[in-house]
């Protein structure tokens, strides 16, 4: 086709002991978003990671622009006119937004010196055709994470790019700086641009995409127009079923309170906070990008200060203020951002989930390591973590592996409240059935689950009870069995419902 800008034909890639991917054939065209969906292992990120030169195909051919082409390294497919931006930015905190954007390629003078003013202007004219307000000469380190993520799109269109690859762009984003970021791509689009969309948000795929393609097994199972699939038919081509059939059973037997909250006030964040969580049950906690959700949770667990209102935990008042007090009243926090926050990288399976708890195993300073061994093997295999063994780096495991790293790490510290804050975020959906059963076992086990969520079909399908908040105060509450997505964000927006 004549739009086309690029044809991966019959590609076939192979690791040992591992076929990635088995005669695949995709195409994207100019001016079109393709969302690439599919678990993880399907075979989507290898297959775009060929196409940016970090891997060489086994067999197949790659034809841009009408002719084939080699692609045997990054800078090649640049030269090609391909950009991936990764998840994990690719740039340096040091340097200003110009020299990121021109690094490698500066603007120089007749004596070799770099013209820092043309490459400043040069930064400038390509942030003007992303409608980015970013001042080229501002220290990347001071940006936000929002703002980088633009600094890497116009990264790649410096280097003329007609196609650019997005993996998870959206992982670390919300309210304004998504909508910002969906604008950007249809600037892309506007000029001409393909962009690939690699995504496990699928709400994402239907606000943003042209044409879907899903993976699984390192096969194609099938392209579809965004306009001529819908959501259920999209998941059960992923993982063979449909999402309602994902969520686990709501639990029937609450238990005693474990937590209770009254009249909490965190500065400006947090206002006059009345919550309980029971044994046995998940509540849900909604609402928008600063609504005051994490802040909740951290002030339950210690991390933020608590300047007015109590906590009770099991009927009696105590004073948190810090992580280490918030596990001797046995309360576990899985974090929004597992891989800065819950886990340490560089680090064992067996090392970070030992990490909470270390005081139950030694003595004199002096760490039972027999013991280390029986406790975490134990749990892990309660939880179903794959991974080749107990000393294997965390970093080199699944989204949905590290997550069962970081909870196993609470669990073994024996608590009774969890508090998950995005619990399925960068999970790919078969993954996230998993969590969601792990979570519901819990509860059934006589745990109290506190969720924070941002995907409206987890919060309804999960919880026993959701609560909604808007501008730091709770300003609503229902049943998870009669929450609609409609209800809940009304309150989230509004801070009420219609006709109230």
């Amino acid at each position: 086709m004549a739009d086309t800008l690029v044809e991966m034909r019959k590609i076939t890639k192979t690791f040992p002991g591992v076929v990635a991917l088995d005669d695949v054939t995709f195409e994207c065209r100019a001016a079109e978003v393709h969302a690439v969906v599919g678990e993880n292992g399907a075979g989507k990120s290898t297959l775009m990671k060929i196409l940016a030169g970090v891997y060489v195909p086994d067999s197949g051919e790659i034809v841009l622009g009408g002719e084939t082409v080699r692609i045997p390294s990054p800078h090649a497919a640049q030269q090609l006119g391909v950009s991936i931006i990764y998840q994990e930015l690719n740039l340096l905190p040091d340097l200003n937004v110009a020299q990121n954007v021109f690094l490698g390629r500066e603007s120089r003078g007749p004596m070799g010196l770099v013209n820092e003013r043309e490459q400043e202007a040069k930064a400038q004219e390509v942030l003007h055709r992303l409608g980015v307000d970013i001042d080229p000469r501002e220290r990347l380190g001071r940006l936000s994470v929002a703002q980088q993520q633009m600094v890497e799109i116009a990264k790649a269109l410096s280097l003329n790019a007609r196609v650019v690859i997005m993996d998870e762009p959206s992982a670390a984003l919300g309210g304004k700086d998504l909508e910002h970021l969906f604008e950007v791509i249809k600037a892309l689009k506007q000029q001409g641009v393909g962009v690939i969309y690699i995504s496990h948000r699928i709400s994402e795929v239907f606000q943003i995409a042209d044409r879907v393609t899903v993976f699984k097994d390192g096969k194609v199972v099938g392209t579809n127009k965004v306009s001529e699939i819908d959501r259920p038919s999209l998941v059960r081509m992923m993982i063979g079923r449909s999402l309602s059939e994902t969520f686990p059973s709501r639990g029937d037997k609450m238990g005693e309170e474990v937590l209770r909250i009254e009249g909490l006030c965190v500065g400006n964040r947090l206002k006059d906070i009345n919550l309980s969580v029971h044994a046995g049950e998940i509540v849900g906690i909604s609402g928008l990008v600063g609504a005051g959700r994490t802040e909740l949770a951290q002030a339950i667990f210690g991390t933020r200060r608590i300047e007015a209102g109590t906590v009770k935990v099991k009927g009696k008042k105590v004073a948190i203020g810090n992580p280490r007090r918030a596990l001797r009243h046995r309360i576990g926090y899985l974090t929004e951002d597992r891989n800065v926050e819950g886990l340490v990288m560089g680090q064992s399976v067996k090392e970070n989930a030992a990490l909470p708890s270390l005081d139950q195993r030694q003595r004199w300073g002096v760490v039972d390591r027999k013991a280390e061994h029986e406790v975490v093997a134990a749990v892990s295999e309660s939880l179903r973590l794959r991974a080749p063994s107990l000393g294997v780096d965390v970093e080199n495991l699944s989204g949905g592996n590290r997550q069962k790293v970081v909870l196993a790490k609470w669990l073994i510290s024996g608590p009774e409240l969890l508090i998950f804050d995005e619990p399925s975020r960068g999970i790919d959906v078969g993954a996230k059935a998993e969590i969601w059963q792990l979570m519901r076992d819990l509860a059934d086990q006589g745990k109290a689950v506190l969720m924070i969520s941002s995907e409206l079909p987890e919060v309804i399908g999960m919880s026993d009870r959701v609560v909604v908040m808007h501008r730091g105060q709770i300003v609503g509450e229902m049943a998870g069995g009669t929450a609609t997505e409609e209800a809940v964000m009304m309150l989230a927006t509004y801070g009420e419902t219609r006709g109230r």
